[in-house]
């Protein structure tokens, strides 16, 4: 008996069509860079200078990435709409129609999602630090300052897998209201209640985690990578939450 196949590229491709046809995904991904670099902006000419050289306390290189904690929630709604998108009118059942493997539905969506958030978050994290630096004069700093480069490549990982940590509870929940009212304000209100607490718990919550790799010089427990890694396993987490709902759970 001979198994049918459908090809991983053509489905993946199918996905690049809906992510592109859908407004609300395709105005998210747009937004995670044109928000944080427009704010940024806006930040830098009015009072960016003042702030570095006043307070001396200040960290240039995690300050140049202010602006991603609103990029950030562009990256989760990105990640949000285009899972949730499958549950609404029955679309759900029309792609398993067309790709009845839902493990290769699954694998291609979040593919696609996870590589568009990369490459729009690559874009972000270098456009935010050049376009703040921009500004500073002889306050700037380049890219050849330590840990630069890697907070530019580190903010891009840091958005995509934000993105994809929402993806995959949005599978889980199948409502993208839900993961929203969860996800945003939990980056937005718990990181600010936790304020420096750099140890225990609070060090090992997804956003926060992540964000070590922004620091010239982090401090507590985890290092940029590491910080990296916590967030990376949660989003494996909630991918894989996610497969099990799309392939135990009726369309």
């Amino acid at each position: 008996m001979t198994v049918s196949r459908t090809p991983v590229l053509p489905v993946a491709h199918a996905e690049w069509i809906k992510i592109k046809s859908l407004r609300s995904s395709l105005v998210s991904l747009l937004t995670v860079f044109l928000a944080t670099v427009a704010i940024t902006a806006l930040v830098f000419a009015t009072v960016g200078g003042v702030e570095s050289s006043d307070d001396a306390g200040a960290e240039p290189l995690f300050g140049a990435f202010y602006a991603l904690n609103f990029g950030q929630v562009a990256a989760i709604s990105f990640g949000t709409t285009a899972l949730s998108s499958e549950y609404t009118s029955g679309a759900l059942r029309i792609s398993l129609a067309a790709v009845p493997r839902r493990g290769l539905f699954y694998g291609a969506k979040v593919a696609v999602v996870g590589g568009l958030a990369l490459l729009a978050g690559l874009l972000t994290g270098f456009g935010t630090f050049l376009t703040g630096q921009a500004f500073l004069g002889d306050d700037a700093i380049g890219l050849g300052h330590p840990g630069a480069v890697r907070a530019c490549v580190g903010g891009g990982i840091y958005l995509a897998l934000m993105a994809l940590l929402a993806a995959g509870l949005t599978a889980v929940l199948r409502s993208g209201v839900a993961v929203l009212s969860i996800l945003i304000p939990f980056t937005l209100i718990v990181s600010f209640v936790v304020g420096d607490m750099d140890s225990g718990v609070a060090a090992f919550l997804p956003d926060r985690a992540g964000q070590q790799v922004l620091h010239e010089a982090p401090t507590g427990s985890l290092g940029p990578w590491a910080g990296l890694a916590v967030l990376a396993a949660w989003s494996v987490a909630a991918l894989l939450a996610g497969w099990w709902a799309v392939r135990r759970r009726d369309a």
